[in-house]
């Protein structure tokens, strides 16, 4: 076991501190008031190699493994997991699913404007009636011809109005067979696919969500990933991967929060001396410090796993799950630690708190990943 990172793991890590510090710092409550969603700043990271940290170089992207892409997310995620959370959604599921299941003719047409940032990816799995329970969609797909007619609608979707690539599973066969749902890729402008509101959300605000619309969308075969029925099934596979991306963006929002509060305790003056020299402080930061290094340790060993292409299912649910909880944790810690000017706006673990509950929710909620978990650790 190698606990360092390598030099080139060390120069990425710098180079997204860096960006965030120069390009993200700035603009952090201006954005979440705004609820703006910064392209063009994705436009940027995309020439910096963030878009496309886990697409091979001959396709566009960076060629790097999963321990380097924890590092970007952590990093832009400790100055704005907003960003953190769309560098997320647009590597790990957008284009690592038509990487992942496309053929070469598909990956040569989608993956290198995503990749560069020209294009920006979504993905879309969960509908207004259906949340953890994917197989219960609605949005059908019927064939046509060589095309295919899509009708339906999906919800919470990271890019659903910016996004001009969509990766999106439909229902092919019957309701709650998972081998009856399908991938088509959509692309921006086709007749009949549209986007819906923006939502209105407590935190992550400049991270783009939205309802897509299908109303008689017709799709060719040639954009369908993988055979017919293997959307469900494709799907689980992404989602193991990006339970790594949500535990990196918990991870960074942890870090964010701890290092926050760490700087205001030895700032912050009362009865004579700095709060952090008061145990119930000291106390507080010491079990912050040790949990946010559990939980790097547990995505440090899913993306060992998931680089040498080892099943990680259960460490990648593990370490979601366990980061996810540390970071509302440790965001709800930060702002005990600041008292009432942590409430404020003026301090930056006020946006963390908000933020950090989505870990808990997005790529499957904590209850989802224990029913993961346990359902593996049972099995004969």
């Amino acid at each position: 076991m190698n606990f360092d990172y390598s030099e080139t793991q060390a120069m990425i890590a710098e180079s997204a501190r860096d960006f965030a510090e120069k390009y993200i710092r700035p603009h952090i409550m201006e954005w979440d008031e705004s609820q703006k969603f910064p392209v063009s700043l994705f436009k940027k990271m995309g020439k910096m190699g963030f878009m496309g940290v886990l697409v091979p170089e001959e396709l566009g992207g960076s060629g790097l493994g999963y321990h380097e892409y924890i590092a970007v997310v952590e990093e832009i995620s400790k100055v704005d997991p907003s960003i953190g959370l769309s560098i997320a959604a647009h590597n790990s599921l957008c284009t690592n699913h038509i990487l992942t299941f496309g053929n070469e003719e598909q990956k040569k047409k989608w993956i290198p404007k995503l990749a560069t940032g020209e294009h920006i990816g979504a993905w879309g799995l969960t509908e207004h009636s259906t949340g953890s329970d994917a197989g219960g969609m609605n949005t059908t797909a019927v064939k046509d011809g060589d095309d295919w007619i899509v009708n339906g609608s999906k919800n919470f979707i990271t890019h659903g109005i910016s996004g001009e690539i969509a990766v999106v599973i439909v229902r092919t066969g019957e309701k709650g067979d998972s081998r009856g749902m399908t991938a088509f890729v959509f692309e921006k402008g086709m007749p009949g696919f549209t986007s819906g509101k923006k939502a209105n959300k407590l935190g992550m605000r400049a991270s783009e969500t939205a309802e897509l619309f299908f109303d008689n969308c017709r799709v060719p075969d040639a954009n369908r990933l993988g055979e017919v029925g293997e959307g469900f099934i494709q799907s689980m596979k992404i989602l193991d991967g990006g339970r790594i991306s949500i535990g990196a963006l918990s991870l960074g929002i942890a870090k964010g929060a701890y290092e926050a509060a760490l700087k205001y305790s030895k700032e912050r003056h009362q009865f004579g001396k700095a709060i952090s020299e008061f145990q119930a402080i000291a106390f507080k930061l010491a079990d912050m410090a040790t949990e946010i290094e559990a939980s790097e340790l547990l995505l440090h060993k899913a993306a060992f796993l998931k680089n040498n292409n080892h099943n990680m299912t259960v460490s990648g649910a593990m370490s979601k799950m366990y980061a996810s909880e540390v970071c509302v944790k440790v965001s709800n810690e930060a702002l005990q630690i600041h008292g009432g000017y942590g409430y404020t706006k003026d301090y930056p673990v006020e946006k963390f708190y908000r933020d950090s509950k989505l870990c808990t929710i997005g790529e499957g909620t904590t209850e989802i990943q224990k029913l993961v978990i346990s359902r593996n650790i049972l099995k004969d």
